[in-house]
């Protein structure tokens, strides 16, 4: 279980998270939802390692990991899709998901079967270059990478940002699958609520660096989480 603990952090003087506590458990979705500009990727970011908190704390599977380097979370299996998900152009779809191998120990280094029943286009694309790829495409390449590293723990940032219809609902199928699966714990940021409803089981919204509602599905109207969603 990821437990979010009462986390600020800081960019130089300015303060972009402000007390922001979530939790996420195995085999079930935790969707971080806002406008933009409210901390939403921050929170990611010190999930992952990349940017450090001045106050609170980041516990994961009863571990506080708060001062560990991003490769030591990834070790630990967190596994980040960032927003504009980040392929190396130059390299290939194979060589692209086999940097999921650096965290691996020698023996687990291979594709799992599940990238390709998942998103099949990439079987037919492996000698392809990762920039000659479309939006969508690089998406499921992005994710495909973080499931060869076998993830306890996986976030995703906006992975319908961008994206055709016919791929979102690719991406939400296999979000699903993931979650269904029960070996790993799911943090989707999100910003369309009819993406999110389907798959969340439990809502955290922010505003201005805060968590201001948070809950199951159940609890929550879908009225309330709306109106911190529109400008």
């Amino acid at each position: 279980m990821l437990n979010v603990e009462s986390i600020d952090l800081h960019y130089g003087a300015a303060q972009a998270l402000k007390n922001v506590s979530l939790s996420a458990e195995v085999g079930k979705v935790t969707c971080v939802m806002g406008r933009n500009g409210v901390g939403k990727t921050s929170t990611l970011r010190a999930i992952a390692g990349q940017q450090p908190i001045s106050a609170g704390s980041v516990r994961w599977e009863d571990e506080d990991i708060s001062r560990m380097t991003p490769y030591q979370r990834a070790r630990k299996g967190i596994a980040l899709v960032p927003q504009g998900r980040d392929v190396f152009p130059l390299l290939s779809v194979r060589e692209n998901l086999e940097t999921g191998f650096a965290v691996l120990p020698r023996g687990q280094r291979r594709v799992p079967d599940t990238v390709f029943e998942l998103f099949p286009v990439l079987k037919d694309m492996l000698s392809r270059r990762g920039g000659d790829l479309s939006g969508g495409q690089q998406q499921q390449l992005a994710i495909g990478r973080a499931i060869v590293m076998r993830p306890r723990l996986l976030i995703l940032d906006e992975p319908t940002e961008g994206i055709q219809p016919s791929i979102i609902k690719d991406i939400g199928r296999a979000i699903s699958f993931l979650r269904d699966t029960g070996e790993m714990a799911i943090v989707l940021v999100e910003q369309y609520f009819e993406f999110a409803r389907d798959l969340a089981d439990r809502f955290a919204v922010m505003d201005r660096g805060e968590v201001v509602l948070a809950g199951t599905r159940d609890e929550l109207e879908e009225s309330a989480v709306r109106a911190h969603l529109t400008v």
